[in-house]
């Protein structure tokens, strides 16, 4: 009777542990930024979706189509580097561009793969705005936006960084051009730490108004009383994991949606960023 006991009481709490990782990697929290700006012609909302990993999230599709938003924003790692889901993540992209434009940028992840290339072309054909080191301008939104490939996290760069040896490369050529711009001037950015953290090559020191980043999953595990835990690039405690910095340029990082290496999240929801502009 008591191995009877032991046994259902285990069972419970395995099924109790199953249900709360589920919940804390599918439930989506909504986060709101409101930005007046006087480089904004009128306003207009940009919904940010940032890492789902090929993760073809059926609940994110929905609440992105139920926000209205006029242009949707994607920084990176929407397949993830064994190519998972290549098909169903093409089919959710045809299905985001429906809602409104989508421009999206490269993560870590997209550039580890073979076939780059081929991947870049199919998201194009999906109907993504694919932004390597480009800049766009939407007309109808007076609103230009520069998508950075920065290409500088595969395993090599890991250690590099580690060892203070890796060398950021300079984006400044593509950066002027966007501060020389009209409109609205946003800077799309999978690596949030290069905002402010790359000492000479700092982002936040051009003049843009805003950066939308994603990568570092919020720490992955939030702790209560103790924050972000982890991020690539930034290590242990990392400050740029969720969250707006600055005033002008500012920076909003996504938590994202996805998983990458590790399997589950801890007090940190996927999360969709919604960011409405005025004048």
């Amino acid at each position: 009777m008591e191995y009877i006991f032991i046994t259902a009481f285990a069972v419970l709490i395995i099924a109790l542990l199953v249900v709360f990782l589920y919940f804390q990697n599918n439930k989506i929290d909504r986060t709101y930024y409101e930005i007046k700006n006087e480089n904004a012609a009128k306003s207009f909302r940009i919904v940010h979706l940032s890492d789902l990993h090929s993760k073809p999230f059926k609940k994110a599709l929905k609440i992105t189509q139920d926000l209205k938003p006029d242009v949707i924003c994607i920084t990176g790692d929407f397949i993830n580097d064994r190519g998972k889901n290549r098909k169903k993540m093409l089919e959710y992209a045809s299905s985001l561009c429906k809602t409104a434009p989508v421009y999206y940028i490269t993560g870590n992840h997209e550039r580890r793969l073979d076939d780059f290339e081929e991947l870049m072309q199919e998201l194009k054909n999906a109907g993504f705005n694919v932004l390597l080191n480009e800049c766009v301008h939407n007309d109808d939104l007076n609103l230009t936006i520069l998508g950075l490939d920065e290409n500088q996290a595969d395993f090599e760069d890991y250690k590099a960084r580690k060892n203070g040896t890796f060398v950021y490369r300079d984006m400044s050529k593509f950066i002027n051009e966007l501060e020389n711009s009209s409109g609205f001037r946003l800077l799309l950015s999978h690596f949030p730490e290069n905002f402010s953290a790359v000492y000479e090559m700092n982002y936040s020191k051009y003049d843009f108004d805003l950066q939308l980043s994603g990568h570092a999953h919020g720490g992955q595990f939030c702790l209560p009383f103790i924050g972000p835990m982890f991020s690539p690039g930034q290590g242990l405690f990392p400050k740029f994991a969720k969250g707006s910095f600055g005033d002008r340029p500012k920076m909003i990082v996504s938590r994202g949606l996805g998983n990458a290496e590790f399997p589950f999240r801890l007090f940190n929801h996927p999360e969709i960023n919604i960011i409405d502009i005025s004048k």
